[in-house]
């Protein structure tokens, strides 16, 4: 996230196609750090790469860490972009190895979810915030009274 805020409400305007990955891992047992620490340690080499060849398609994404589970939110510019980096050597390396080390063992799980959203079909709001999530993908503008509410800006 980054550090300007931006007094006021703002939101996300955007009539391009884009998709939203979810994706993350849960500790199911700790003790079994064999199992779960590689896979944990699989992705900052992926991330990084995202972040420094922005013409694979990722815009943007947030990182959230609870006690058992990893979340991270991706922002991408098509389907197309993130099934090909699904196919990627360094991707492929990461589930190969993933498979291999953990396969159905129940120690460590994975999860991904992926949205594709068009024209008006998503709505944000952002106050007193530094360009945060879509915003940081997309474009960052202020609310103007004819889009005051959820409704007007999921609206046409």
């Amino acid at each position: 996230m980054g550090t300007k805020v931006f007094p006021g409400r703002f939101t996300v305007e955007s009539e391009d196609k884009f998709t939203v990955f979810i994706i993350g891992m849960r500790i199911n047992k700790w003790w079994a750090i064999h199992k779960w620490l590689p896979v944990l340690l699989s992705m900052p080499p992926m991330i990084k790469e995202l972040y420094v060849n922005k013409e694979l398609g990722c815009l943007s994404m947030e990182n959230f860490f609870s006690l058992r589970t990893t979340l991270m939110i991706q922002y991408w510019r098509s389907e197309d972009d993130l099934l090909s980096y699904a196919r990627s050597a360094k991707h492929l390396k990461a589930w190969g190895d993933f498979n291999k080390r953990v396969g159905n063992n129940s120690s460590v799980g994975i999860y991904h979810e992926t949205y594709n959203i068009s024209g008006h079909n998503f709505e944000s709001l952002y106050g007193n915030m530094p360009k945060f999530g879509l915003a940081k993908a997309l474009n960052h503008i202020p609310i103007t009274p004819f889009k005051s509410t959820a409704r007007e800006r999921l609206s046409k």
